[in-house]
């Protein structure tokens, strides 16, 4: 069984070497050059390539005549995608005999589109998986082969829930991979009405909506922690990076959310009168504690 793989990302790890383990002839594999302005806290799919002896190719678009022919010749069976960021076209869709099929971050049909892990964080969700559907030229559309649901924690960052999906994923696949081959695995059709498509995210979408309630607060702060550019506000005391947060109570309401240092803790005060726990923020680049939040802030409370 021969199969073409479009991969990147931790995903893209896990799935290649779970076809390769379960003895698929992967002919090519398409990913993308790291981004040198990127955080790279990922693991490489070319590398896992080179290490296989698997061919290796970086284009900047896939969907070129060049690319297309590339894969066309390597007369696969299947094609699959994992985590790789750019749409395929009609042609390479059609390239592959039996197939093409994508692994996506959620239980599809919810959370549709890009960065879906972090998209359920910020919505609250307690839920959500990796899914192996069939493509076409509509994004995470096609006919569901096959789920698995991971749960998310009330403190789990986006970082820890990526971490149960790539595991999830390679899970799908590994169980999914017999049916495909044997022409017996489930192509169930969505109903695009339960869940909605979802667009990717910039650093500048982490600014801080100060009159958001606790519980929202919480959430935006650890989809968005580290190893992603963060949840910030401009204050009057400058650029304030949240990091880590806790639920932490009740306190008195607040216009807008407000920080402020109290029994040797950083406390935020938000606008529906829920308190979080501050364990790690920036200002201006520099660790703010209680210890130096006076000196360094020049008031009581500062304003998001």
């Amino acid at each position: 069984m021969k199969a073409v793989v479009f991969a990147y990302h931790n995903v893209g790890v896990r799935c290649l070497k779970a076809l390769i383990g379960r003895g698929v002839d992967v002919s090519l594999v398409v990913t993308h050059q790291d981004n040198p302005n990127e955080n790279i806290w990922f693991g490489s799919v070319a590398q896992v390539a080179r290490e296989h002896g698997i061919p290796v190719i970086t284009p900047d678009d896939p969907n070129t005549p060049e690319v297309v022919e590339q894969v066309q010749a390597c007369q696969a069976d299947f094609l699959f995608s994992f985590y790789y960021r750019h749409m395929l076209k009609a042609p390479l869709l059609e390239a592959a005999r039996r197939g093409a099929y994508n692994m996506h971050g959620s239980l599809l049909p919810k959370y549709r589109g890009r960065v879906p892990i972090n998209w359920a964080i910020i919505h609250g969700e307690t839920e959500t998986g990796a899914t192996l559907h069939q493509m076409n030229v509509k994004p995470d559309n096609g006919p569901i082969v096959d789920q698995m649901a991971v749960p998310i924690l009330p403190d789990d960052t986006a970082d820890e829930v990526f971490a149960k999906v790539t595991l999830a994923a390679e899970m799908v696949l590994w169980r999914s991979l017999p049916g495909l081959i044997a022409d017996s695995a489930p192509h169930i059709q969505q109903d695009l009405s339960l869940g909605g498509y979802f667009g990717g995210r910039k650093p500048e979408d982490g600014r801080i909506d100060g009159q958001a309630p606790a519980a929202q607060m919480h959430n935006f702060v650890r989809a968005l922690t580290r190893p992603f550019p963060g949840a910030f506000a401009d204050t009057a005391a400058g650029r304030l990076l949240l990091w880590k947060t806790l639920r932490a109570g009740e306190s008195k309401p607040a216009a807008r959310a407000e920080l402020y240092a109290a029994d040797g803790q950083l406390w935020l005060r938000c606008s529906d009168g829920g308190r979080l726990m501050v364990l790690e923020v920036e200002l201006e680049g520099i660790p703010l504690t209680a210890d130096n939040f006076a000196g360094r802030v020049g008031t009581d409370a500062l304003t998001l």
